[in-house]
């Protein structure tokens, strides 16, 4: 979230951007929220002191009957009071989570992904002289994908990975933690299934809460008591990792803190019925690799750490041979916390086009002080950290650019050279 009195101070600053990223919330409305719930809050804070005075006069022995009517009446508004203000308390809340961060001044102002910009791109998409098969059909052939077993078994979007195909993808994992960590990252394995505040505090909730699946039946305590608190499946490591320094103050010789964190990810890509149907390119559940750094509050500080997790993917996939293309995302196409983004896109040759495997965003303060993160400086002073995030790779949309793009005229595939001490051969066939 942004601070509120930031916004304050720069509130048609925050109409546009709100409205450029297609929002809808009113901020006029939520200054007016604001106005009643710091009025509130002193008027309580005022008869919370009263209430405190009239207390102390009434110790050591039988107080005037004058005293204690007053010391009822001043309970009695503070009890009004209070329960007005957590209604006002649960509003102001609400519109402040939907508020969105603002962004860098080179990121482009469009409506939605047609706005986007190309600002690289590497390799030339591969040319066949003989006619292509998709991944489908590789990974039928070779034994290695199984979508229509996995269909019946899991339903829409479900399917097995076999053989090679396993050796492949769980090699793609090892290959990129192994990267990350002689790069100084700190790997881990995150939970999957979180408390709600997790996505709350990484921007997943409230907007985006149709994506994510929620457990249905969260447990029981040893003594048969139902667990109640709500608990979710996440899409990425990035809330967990966010989550694990939550509430805490970080010592600025800390910083950054770099994390990549390994976790099974599941989406419910609610909205896209039929939309990319066939093959493993969106799915319901996949494993990812996710970078996160977490770094003190300085601009051109945050952009350097971007741009390393930025690089980092891009070593990534030059050395799987990959063609891809780097694209900076628009207004109307990047979430609401996010302040700079990109999207690379690696060439899938069925699609005739290049398909997003990578997601690399700088969210400034805008999660930290969803999960109160914050890190000391050198003046002692308390300040919120910024968070940024890459995908380093992610299985097994990955595996439609590698079968496609490595696919011989005899249906056999190649092994990317960097693949091979996992897959232990060089060829699939």
């Amino acid at each position: 979230m942004l601070d509120i009195k930031f916004i304050r101070e720069n509130s048609e600053v925050v109409k546009k951007i709100t409205q450029q990223k297609n929002i809808n919330l009113d901020i006029d409305k939520l200054l007016r929220t604001d106005d009643s719930y710091r009025k509130l809050k002193q008027e309580i804070e005022k008869l919370q002191c009263e209430k405190n005075k009239i207390a102390s006069q009434m110790k050591g022995g039988k107080p005037a009957d004058e005293l204690v009517k007053k010391g009822k009446e001043v309970k009695e508004k503070i009890s009004g009071l209070d329960a007005e203000f957590k209604k006002v308390e649960k509003k102001y809340n609400e519109l402040m989570l939907l508020t969105p961060n603002i962004v860098s001044k080179d990121t482009p102002t469009g409506k939605d992904e047609n706005d986007n910009v190309e600002i690289s791109r590497w390799g030339e998409p591969t040319k066949f002289d003989f006619e292509i098969k998709d991944h489908i059909e590789l990974g039928k052939n070779l034994d290695i994908l199984d979508i229509e077993r996995g269909t019946k078994v899991s339903g829409y979007r479900g399917y097995f990975l076999k053989n090679e195909g396993v050796l492949m993808h769980l090699g793609l994992m090892m290959y990129a933690l192994d990267k990350l960590v002689k790069k100084g990252f700190v790997p881990m394995v995150t939970p999957t299934i979180v408390r709600e505040f997790a996505l709350i505090g990484s921007g997943h909730f409230p907007s985006g809460k149709e994506e994510v699946f929620q457990i249905a039946n969260p447990g029981k305590l040893a003594s048969g008591e139902e667990i109640k608190e709500s608990k979710f499946l996440v899409g990425t490591s990035e809330p967990s990792i966010l989550a694990y320094r939550a509430n805490e103050v970080i010592d600025e010789k800390e910083l950054p803190l770099k994390y990549c964190g390994f976790s099974q990810c599941y989406r419910s890509e609610i909205g896209s019925y039929g939309k990319d149907a066939k093959g493993i390119y969106r799915i319901h559940e996949f494993m990812k690799i996710e970078q996160v750094i977490i770094c003190k509050d300085d601009l051109s500080e945050a952009d350097k750490q971007f741009e390393e997790l930025r690089k980092i993917a891009e070593e990534i996939l030059e050395e799987l041979k990959l063609p891809y293309r780097v694209i900076q995302i628009c207004t109307g196409d990047m979430g609401a916390g996010k302040y700079k983004m990109y999207d690379i896109e690696t060439w899938m040759p069925s699609r005739n086009s290049y398909g997003e495997t990578h997601s690399n965003s700088n969210l400034t303060d805008w999660q930290a002080r969803r999960l109160n993160i914050k890190y000391k400086n050198k003046n002692g002073e308390k300040r919120f950290v910024y968070t940024l995030n890459n995908t380093a790779i992610a299985s097994p949309r990955i595996l439609i650019a590698i079968l496609e793009n490595y696919q011989q005229k005899n249906g056999s595939v190649v092994v990317p050279e960097v693949l091979r001490k996992w897959v232990g051969k060089d060829v699939i066939g």
